[in-house]
């Protein structure tokens, strides 16, 4: 069955990323603002190498950190899927732009039962859907479900900045919450033109679109507002432009700063209305929610923020529903 009910429902199928990463020759430092400092640094200095060849001992922590979430959702009863690995063929049509296989959130998203492969604005990622492909050919075609694919994004000249009009959708920036679906709008990954393509896509099966404008330091949505059960959430106010959005004003709220966003503070896992996986760097915002009676797990998950993704970054639900 392929069905995602709202970001907290019980989860029983997931996919999880791999870890692998080649930079672009020429980091682009206008589309890399979301990262820290230290990150971009790192990045620019090994500009053009395979993460695994420039950093092998972060290569091989960071392969760990997904072992380690995948133990913790097996815990608990959830099927995990991994994605293959590049292909050497893959890796050479990047070219200088560099590849991505290491953020599942993204190249595609699941809402009801509808499976969207999304359209990714950085060049490096453009491609990133292709080792999940195999995925949706064993688990999503055999099941009575909707299997899409957002237009493919123009090509924009070697000097514009925006990367030329999209569409972009990218799952990070969609959240959903039954049948109120927010996409986030920063600049950096989803565009206004995207979120207009997938409310085109949504509407006649009964689904409503909010577009929520976000600060443009903020890559996606998930990187600053986590629903953690019905009524609980964890959210940067300052991130949003628009302030809180209205559905969500009567929950609770479990507060964190800007700086805290830039370390993906925001970016936990439910697997279900009672468990939240986060980092142990965030206790103290685990501890808040534990207050709530949701038992928190913690998976060291370092590396994988210094990349710009977390729990929610690293997962796509194929099945969430109570």
């Amino acid at each position: 069955m392929i069905f995602v009910e709202s970001e907290f429902a019980p989860l029983q199928t997931v996919v999880l990323a791999e870890s692998e990463f080649g930079m672009p020759k020429v980091p682009r430092e206008e589309d890399l603002k979301f990262l820290r400092p230290e990150a971009f640094t790192e990045m620019y200095e090994k500009a053009g190498m395979d993460y695994a060849e420039a950093y092998p001992e972060s290569q091989q922590a960071w392969e760990n950190e997904r072992i380690a979430l995948e133990a913790v959702l097996t815990k608990h009863g959830v099927k995990v899927l991994r994605p293959r690995r590049l292909t050497t063929a893959e890796k050479r049509a990047a070219g200088d732009d560099g590849y991505a296989n290491f953020f599942a959130r993204d190249p595609f998203f699941t809402i009801g039962n509808l499976v969207i492969e999304g359209s990714l604005r950085f060049l490096h990622r453009r491609m990133e859907i292709l080792p999940i492909r195999d995925i949706i050919l064993k688990n999503v075609y055999p099941e009575d479900c909707m299997y899409v694919a957002a237009p493919r994004p123009e090509v924009a000249a070697a000097d514009d900045l925006t990367l030329g009009p999209g569409p972009f959708i990218e799952g990070g920036d969609v959240l959903v919450l039954d049948k109120h679906i927010f996409v986030g709008n920063s600049g950096l990954a989803s565009n206004a033109l995207g979120a207009r393509w997938l409310e085109k896509l949504l509407k006649p099966h009964g689904y409503t679109l909010e577009m929520l404008r976000l600060q443009p330091e903020i890559l996606h949505l998930d990187c600053a507002l986590g629903l953690i059960r019905e009524g609980l959430m964890v959210i940067c106010e300052a991130a949003f432009k628009d302030g809180v959005p209205e559905k969500l004003r009567s929950w609770d709220r479990i507060p964190v700063t800007l700086e805290e966003t830039s370390l993906l503070a925001t970016n936990g896992l439910p697997i279900s209305p009672e468990v939240y996986v986060t980092d142990p760097v965030f206790k103290h915002i685990g501890e808040k929610i534990a207050q709530h009676g949701v038992k928190v797990e913690y998976v060291d998950f370092q590396v994988s923020r210094s990349l710009g993704g977390a729990f929610r970054c690293s997962t796509q639900p194929l099945l969430r529903k109570s």
